[in-house]
């Protein structure tokens, strides 16, 4: 068994990678592949959906860098928007 190009995977967006991804599923629920080729684009599958994974991951860390870049830091809090138990240490 040949394993199958999954090279091309890294060079597809996020919404490329996910809709080959649920045209391989279609594709395998139906059920009317011969199982080398199933094999195969369940190989495939998987090898997409890491794709889709990273691409999930990635975007996750950019708004949580945002997120944390455009946070005010604690320095910078008023006295008025402190917490009463703060003031009471």
């Amino acid at each position: 068994m040949t394993p199958p190009d999954t090279g091309d995977i890294a060079t597809l967006s996020y919404e490329a990678a996910r809709d080959e991804l649920t045209e391989v599923v279609r594709t395998l629920e139906a059920g009317n592949v011969p199982l080398e080729a199933a094999l195969q684009l369940w190989e495939r599958g998987e090898a997409l959906a890491a794709h889709c994974q990273a691409w999930l991951d990635g975007a996750r860390r950019r708004l949580d860098d945002i997120q944390s870049a455009t946070a005010p830091s604690p320095e910078s809090a008023s006295p008025e928007s402190a917490s009463p138990e703060d003031g009471a240490r």
